[in-house]
């Protein structure tokens, strides 16, 4: 596969792609209900593909990916495979780069680890674009607000006790975080509803309150647990139920007065087009380096819009900040604390609100530590 021809409008062409897999710690090992369960073992990394892109004129993006437990080695080497395509290409043509590498890859489809290898290079695109501009990725996208409210979730694990999940709970608000995500999915419900009610207690009933069962309730769990969990006030309940029920999931959010999200396992635009379809989410949690990157999110962000409905994108606040800024209805983004040893910038939080940051592109660059955990590195140039 070549680079198209260069016409009137082709500006620039891509010079140089460099893909690195880094392996982050994590300092405790973590726990939620898919390890109480015996699903998983307790997360003690994150592994993450970064795609470095350069072109002939001297721009320059970043983009990343990731992968939780297992997958990381998968990704890198699929991204590897299908990069190469994208030399001499006019970075600015993002949509039709999206498709070339799909088809790059079409013999391992269009969703799972294949998309997730692509959306890496697809954010390094779209951060490229916007350096080149001097603007914010928001700005780019063109923003509905400078800042997104934000929730935090790395304080609320099941492997911590009580009393810690409070102290967090309390922290997160004392530093100007809009609300709290706590999990649940303990064998013993009645545990559930402790920590729940410890929580909103020391919180307040007005503060924004979550819970996240990671997909460990069967469908009468999760109808019981939900009607014992109404009279909490909760922002929403996410991931009741296995993340491709959507029968069950819509089923639930007819049921109950609380909201139910979902959708951060998805891993394609097209599979969140049947949680909506079949209305099974009140609030979508999509995940940019899940389905495909900037790319295939704008297109599920216009679908969810047209729906109406609340948007929550899951994990990667660096770029998802900027995505939920540009979102029509008001949105919230997830806050985590484990990704900072890997970024030299630091988001501001005020007043319960991330605030979208005046850098150019997503305004991150890679620390030397980041560098220092890569363990797997290849570049592609242009040939000689």
């Amino acid at each position: 596969m070549t680079a198209v021809p260069a016409g009137a409008a082709t500006l620039d062409r891509i010079a140089w792609i460099e893909l690195s897999s880094v392996t982050l710690p994590l300092a405790v090992p973590v726990s939620d209900a898919k390890v109480l369960t015996g699903r998983q073992r307790p997360m003690t990394e994150v592994v993450f593909l970064f795609a470095e892109i350069g072109t002939a004129d001297g721009h320059e993006g970043i983009g990343f990916g990731y992968a939780k437990r297992a997958g990381g080695p998968g990704q890198f080497a699929h991204a590897a495979e299908v990069a190469p395509a994208l030399i001499g290409e006019d970075p600015s043509d993002i949509g039709r780069l999206w498709t070339k590498l799909v088809w790059a890859g079409a013999s391992v489809g269009r969703s799972g680890l294949a998309t997730q290898a692509i959306a890496a290079i697809d954010i390094a695109l779209w951060d490229l674009k916007a350096r080149r501009a001097g603007l914010p990725l928001a700005k780019l996208l063109g923003a509905h607000r400078d800042s997104v409210r934000c929730y935090d979730t790395s304080g609320g694990f099941l492997h911590a006790p009580l009393e810690e999940v409070l102290e967090n709970a309390e922290a997160s608000a004392a530093a100007g975080i809009g609300g709290v995500k706590i999990k649940v999915g303990h064998p013993d419900h009645a545990e559930d509803l402790r920590r729940v009610t410890a929580v909103r207690e020391r919180l307040g009933d007005a503060f924004p309150l979550m819970v996240d069962a990671n997909q460990q309730w069967d469908r009468p769990a999760a109808r019981r647990m939900g009607r014992a969990l109404e009279g909490f006030g909760l922002t929403w309940i996410e991931e009741p139920l296995d993340a491709y029920d959507a029968e069950g999931h819509a089923a639930l959010a007819a049921a109950l007065d609380t909201p139910i999200a979902t959708g951060e396992m998805l891993t394609s635009v097209a599979e969140h087009c049947e949680l909506i379809a079949k209305g099974a989410a009140d609030v979508l949690q999509p995940d940019a380096p899940r389905i495909g990157g900037i790319t295939g999110f704008l297109k599920l962000a216009t679908l969810a819009d047209h729906h109406h409905l609340q948007l929550a994108p899951h994990f990667a606040m660096e770029i998802h900040l900027h995505l939920a800024a540009a979102y029509p209805r008001e949105p919230w983004v997830e806050h985590f604390d484990w990704l900072a040893p890997l970024f030299n910038e630091r988001l501001t939080i005020e007043d319960g609100r991330m605030h979208v940051p005046p850098r150019p592109g997503l305004g991150i660059t890679l620390t030397d530590r980041a560098r220092a955990w890569t363990t797997a590195r290849v570049r592609i140039d242009a040939p000689a």
